[in-house]
């Protein structure tokens, strides 16, 4: 009977720390609402002000993705962005990540209009990069799913300017 409930304690005891284990787990894994899909390793920023904020501590540029849920453009790129592991790499690395589901009041975000999806880049001298733009002059600062080579060019423009510049 001893060996019985011994036994018995134990498994309890390893159901409770596995439990408890996922549930820490979970805890950490919490803020990755943040992603929206766009990425889940990477670290994202809840607001246009601490992006700024960690791009000029850090020296790392700030990649603003503007997006919205209902939007099948966005969504594409999402699908895109999200897949392609270069990208993902360098968003976990060498950028501060922040996706908005709303306009910032920073017009210097939108010079040439409010549309979505479009992904500027802000330098950490707290620049705006009007400088690094998509294919498109309509929309100066749209990617397509099919673009994610020339996104990953800006990418390594918009790193490649930092050194250069400050």
């Amino acid at each position: 009977v001893m060996l019985h409930s011994t036994l018995a304690l134990s498994l309890l005891l390893i159901a409770v720390t596995s439990n408890l284990a996922m549930a820490i787990k979970k805890e950490k894994r919490a803020p990755q609402t943040l992603s929206r899909g766009w990425g889940d390793e990477i670290t994202w920023v809840q607001t246009y002000e601490e992006g700024l904020y960690q791009a000029k501590k850090s020296n790392k540029p700030l990649m603003v993705i503007h997006h919205l849920e209902d939007c099948q453009y966005c969504q594409a790129l999402k699908k895109a962005f999200a897949e392609n592991e270069e990208i993902q790499e360098m968003a976990k690395n060498n950028f501060i990540m922040l996706n908005l589901m709303h306009e910032t009041t920073d017009k210097n975000l939108s010079p040439d209009g409010q549309y979505v999806p479009r992904i500027m880049f802000v330098d950490p001298s707290l620049t705006v990069r009007a400088d690094i733009t998509g294919r498109y002059s309509n929309r100066l600062y749209t990617y397509e799913p099919q673009d994610m080579m020339f996104l990953i060019e800006n990418m390594k423009k918009a790193l490649r300017l930092i050194q250069t510049e400050l």
